[in-house]
């Protein structure tokens, strides 16, 4: 079952994102380095848009056509031509989402995946909010979603092992195939 192995590969990944979304680690525990945002290569950037921006509710910070070279007038003119929107959740500096489509040159999809299970060279994004109920349907209604798991209550090792912590799980594939966790965290000290 799909939520079984994946629910137990992504565990951690979850409960890192959980802590992150906390606070910023104090100047003692920093590595000099932040992870500023991930962008996934999309074939239609406004079904991904219908996703993240709409059904998600992330905040559209930077939406702008990016041509090679910059003064080029039209198609024929550009070597390259792209679209580049960048979105936030609550952060406008670390985390953020970037979504790029490409108009020239053309780029052809990945081939299909031939499994149902993660593999390597996926991408795994977690969100974690205190609505799931709302955003799930929202997600459910919007066309190119494919639902991999509704939400459903698991349990992960607590971070000293004495104890577990509780999510509501539930987990989606958008219009590119890109694997996405929806989660709740029910313990009120991760929040």
């Amino acid at each position: 079952m799909i939520r079984t192995s994946l629910a137990l590969a992504l565990g951690f990944t979850l409960l890192a994102g959980a802590v992150a979304s906390a606070a910023p680690v104090g100047p003692a525990a920093r590595v000099g380095l932040d992870l500023r945002r991930t962008t996934l290569v999309v074939a239609d950037l406004d079904a991904s848009l219908r996703v993240y921006r709409d059904a998600l509710g992330l905040v559209v910070t930077y939406d702008h056509m990016i041509n090679t070279p910059p003064d080029a007038k039209s198609l024929d003119q550009m070597t390259k031509s792209r679209r580049l929107v960048l979105m936030r959740a609550n952060d406008d500096f670390v985390g953020q989402l970037g979504l790029l489509q490409y108009f020239k040159p053309k780029v052809p999809a990945r081939p299909g995946k031939t499994s149902p299970e993660l593999q390597p060279g996926d991408v795994v994004l977690v969100f974690n909010t205190k609505d799931l109920k709302a955003r799930f349907e929202k997600l459910r209604a919007t066309p190119g979603v494919r639902i991999a798991e509704a939400p459903n209550p698991v349990t992960y090792p607590s971070y000293d092992g004495k104890g577990v912590i509780h999510v509501m799980f539930s987990s989606f594939y958008d219009p590119d195939g890109n694997y996405v966790e929806l989660n709740e965290v029910l313990d009120d000290k991760l929040h």
